[in-house]
């Protein structure tokens, strides 16, 4: 019996993916609930398992773009799922090592093996008795197999050599050979993923009256929370007591007082909200994600890295589900840890601002009419002027900086 595996709804308003990586080949054995591949929506990256056990046929190939209930594969049910494998009785013609390795392995043993295993054992060579499966009931797989196959070449692999002297100076010909394969060119077909967010970045560029007002806030306090805490704070709640914390709290809190900084422009309304869904920007190999931290204005320190920590890990997984990246009121985006200094960034759009960090650098500033050196970073508001006036904006940053800068108003909120 053949069971076809199709592309699930997703979330609404999409309407088809991109096959982004095939994580079986055609023919293979595959397990019920075994991922089987990635797709590619236009908000997330997503993995599809295998609904049942049996041999797969793949119908599309990677980089293909198919639309929601396409077929994708067939999977053979009733294929033999696993074959008993006896080892050969002891050649003794063998030569003396090969004789002795022989002579180790018990030759009742049968082992339980997925035919693609099975035929790869016998194109390389190895012995299944030296694997050890992770399939059901111990079975090897074809996983298992590559990944013998890969220790064995890692210890196989020869040292690189290294030139005899430092003077050594390549000749011209090898010169001229070297400069030729440097010029040479790649094409790269993009995501489905970078193709959204190019087109949304274009669109919050071209959509929006967007400005860009900066301050520079004074970390002392919170770095010296820091290093007062991190170590009880790491041990109570397993986590670490980082800087996006108290920016997310700060803004939770600074956003309660000018309501329109956390709302959005739909045709002739402004949308007012009462809670503060926060955009954490996380950057991914495979480009930039904004999972939502719900209620951050309700949250604790702690409460807030768990749950940030939580949606970084499913981000470079590439397990975050739709409901965890949509529905943000406000997004914070973190250049610092890039190195940037100052940068102007763009709307997330639907939503009307986004607050951008940056990196922390000790400079010179005057307190009490001295010259001091501090930890100072910039930030950065970037908002949509059609409903965000100027003063509104500037003192937006600047209540945000009086929290930042003493952030025990963050616990007694005054």
């Amino acid at each position: 019996m053949n069971y076809e595996i199709k592309i699930p709804t997703i979330g609404e308003s999409i309407n088809e993916v991109t096959i982004g990586h095939w994580l079986v080949k055609n023919g293979d054995h595959v397990d019920e609930d075994q991922v089987i591949c990635e797709v590619e929506s236009e908000k997330a990256t997503i993995e599809l398992n295998a609904e049942k056990s049996g041999i797969i046929t793949l119908k599309v190939q990677q980089g293909d773009t198919v639309t929601i209930g396409a077929v994708i594969a067939e999977i053979e049910t009733d294929a033999e799922e696993t074959q008993r494998v006896e080892t050969e009785p002891e050649d003794t013609n063998l030569p003396e090592p090969e004789q002795q390795a022989t002579d180790e392995i018990d030759l009742a043993k049968e082992i339980k093996i997925s035919p693609v295993a099975a035929n790869m054992l016998k194109e390389t060579g190895l012995s299944a008795n030296s694997l050890r499966g992770t399939g059901s009931e111990g079975r090897i797989r074809k996983v298992d197999v590559q990944r013998a196959i890969g220790a064995q070449e890692a210890k196989e692999k020869p040292a690189e050599t290294k030139p005899k002297s430092k003077d050594m100076k390549p000749s011209a010909s090898l010169s001229a050979e070297t400069d030729s394969e440097n010029r040479s060119e790649r094409r790269e077909k993009m995501s489905t993923l970078r193709k959204t967010i190019a087109r949304r970045l274009l669109q919050a560029k071209q959509g929006t009256a967007m400005l860009t007002t900066m301050n520079e806030v004074d970390m002392s306090a919170i770095m010296d929370l820091r290093k007062k805490f991190k170590e009880k704070f790491k041990e109570k709640y397993n986590v670490n007591l980082g800087f996006m914390s108290f920016f997310s709290k700060a803004v939770g809190m600074t956003l309660t007082e000018f309501p329109v900084i956390n709302a959005r422009l739909e045709d002739d309304e402004i949308v007012y909200h009462n809670y503060c869904d926060i955009s954490v920007a996380v950057s991914t190999p495979k480009g930039l994600v904004v999972p939502v931290v719900r209620n951050v204005e309700k949250l604790s320190l702690a409460q807030i890295e768990l749950k940030v920590a939580e949606l970084a890990e499913k981000a470079r997984d590439n397990k975050l589900t739709i409901e965890e990246m949509t529905g943000g009121t406000f997004s914070i985006t973190n250049g610092g840890v890039f190195g940037s200094l100052i940068s102007t960034p763009l709307i997330n759009s639907p939503q009307s601002a986004i607050l951008g960090m940056h990196t922390i650098q000790e400079r010179p500033v005057v307190r009490d009419g001295q010259v001091v050196i501090r930890p100072m970073m910039y930030i950065a508001l970037s908002y949509d002027h059609r409903i965000i006036d100027g003063k509104e904006s500037v003192s937006f940053l600047v209540r945000l900086k009086e929290m930042l800068e003493d952030p025990n108003q963050m616990i007694f909120y005054i």
